[in-house]
C-alpha cells in the first residue's frame, strides 16, 4: 500500500508550481485537471502535466492527476492525453465527484483500452474516487467495491458542504451554531468503514485556510485519530505538518514492532497463544493492533530503536 500521509495538489496550468512541487517532501503529487484549472487553460494543462510527468523527477512521490468529474465535456480527452502521453509515469488517476459505481467502472474501462493499446502494463494505473456530495455517500459502499484498481476513497469538503447546504464557509471547521460534537464525524466514519470494508486507504481532503497551520494540525489530527491515512495539502507550508500527523510517534511504532517480534516468538517457539510483555498482555488481537501503527511507521520510513529480549523462563 503506497503512503499517503501527505497529497500535494498542484495546478496543471502553472509551470511554476509543476516544479516546484518536485522538491516537497509529500508522499504522493496530483497535478489537476479539475477545480484549480481555468476552463480555457484545461488543453494547455494536460500538455503541461504529460511534460511534467514525462520529464520531472518524482523520485519518492507517488505521481497522481486528477481528471475532471464526468458532468463536464473533458474528462475522456484528460484521460487519453494524459494516460497516451505519460502513462508509465503515471501512478493514479483521481475521479472527482463520484456519485456511482458506474462511474468508475467506466474510468477502469477506458484506462484498460488505453493500456491494451499502447502495450502498458493492463490494471497498473490504480483510482482515487473523490467523494463529493450526498449522493456519492450514500453509494459509497457500492463505489468502494467497484474496481480492483481502486486505491483510496478521498473526501471533498467544500462540494460536500454546500451539496448538504451546510451553513459555513469555512471549509473543514464546524459550522457556525453547531456546539455539539463534531459536524464531520459521521461523514469521515462512513467514509472510513466503506474504504475499510474493501482494503482501500482513505483522506481526507484540504484545509483552505493555507497559512494558519496549527488549524490544519487540528482537522488533521481528528482524522488521523479516526484511522485516516492521510490529509490534501494545498501548500508547502502544510507539508510537514501531515506528514508528522499521519504518522505514529516513535514510542509507539518501537512497541508495535516489539508486539510484532515478542508476539511471533512466543508463539512459535514457546507455542503459547498469550504471554505478557512488561505489565501488557498480548496475543491475537494484539498482534493485529500492532500490525497497523508498524506499517503505518514502516510507510513513513520510520527505524526501529529497540530490539525483543525473550525474559528467562
Amino acid at each position: 500500500m503506497r503512503s499517503r500521509r501527505s497529497i500535494l495538489a498542484v495546478p496543471g496550468s502553472s509551470l511554476r508550481f509543476l516544479e516546484k512541487a518536485q522538491t516537497l517532501p509529500a508522499d504522493e503529487v496530483f497535478l489537476d485537471l479539475e477545480d484549480a484549472v481555468a476552463p480555457l487553460a484545461k488543453a494547455e494543462a494536460r500538455k503541461n502535466i504529460v511534460d511534467a510527468l514525462r520529464t520531472g523527477d518524482w523520485s519518492g512521490k507517488t505521481r497522481a492527476v486528477r481528471v475532471n468529474g464526468l458532468e463536464t465535456q473533458w474528462t475522456y480527452r484528460d484521460v487519453i492525453e494524459v494516460v497516451e502521453g505519460a502513462g508509465e509515469q503515471l501512478d493514479c488517476l483521481i475521479l472527482p465527484k463520484v456519485q456511482d459505481p458506474t462511474e468508475v467502472v467506466w474510468l477502469d474501462t477506458l484506462l484498460t483500452q488505453i493500456e491494451r493499446t499502447m502495450g502498458y502494463e493492463v490494471g497498473r494505473i490504480g483510482i482515487e474516487a473523490q467523494i463529493e456530495n450526498a449522493r456519492g455517500l450514500v453509494n459509497v459502499d457500492a463505489i468502494a467495491g467497484s474496481s480492483k484498481r481502486l486505491e483510496a476513497l478521498v473526501f471533498g469538503p467544500a462540494d460536500f458542504m454546500a451539496s448538504i447546504k451546510m451553513r459555513t464557509l469555512v471549509v473543514g471547521q464546524q459550522p457556525p451554531g453547531y456546539t455539539e460534537g463534531d459536524a464531520y464525524h459521521y461523514i469521515l466514519m462512513r467514509l472510513l468503514m466503506a474504504a475499510r470494508t474493501h482494503d482501500l486507504q482513505v483522506i481526507d481532503g484540504p484545509y483552505l485556510q493555507i497559512k494558519d497551520v496549527e488549524g490544519y494540525r487540528q482537522v488533521a489530527r481528528r482524522a488521523a485519530a479516526l484511522g485516516f491515512d492521510g490529509k490534501w495539502v494545498l501548500h508547502p507550508l502544510q507539508v510537514d505538518a501531515a506528514n508528522e500527523v499521519f504518522s505514529p510517534a516513535q514510542e509507539d511504532y518501537d512497541r508495535a514492532e516489539l508486539i510484532l517480534e515478542a508476539y511471533e516468538y512466543y508463539t512459535t517457539v514457546e507455542k503459547r497463544g498469550a504471554a505478557m510483555l512488561g505489565d501488557e498482555m498480548i496475543d491475537e488481537a494484539s498482534r493485529k493492533m500492532a500490525l497497523v501503527v508498524a506499517a503505518k511507521g514502516r510507510a513513513a520510513g520510520l527505524t526501529r530503536t529497540s530490539t525483543f529480549t525473550p525474559e528467562p523462563r
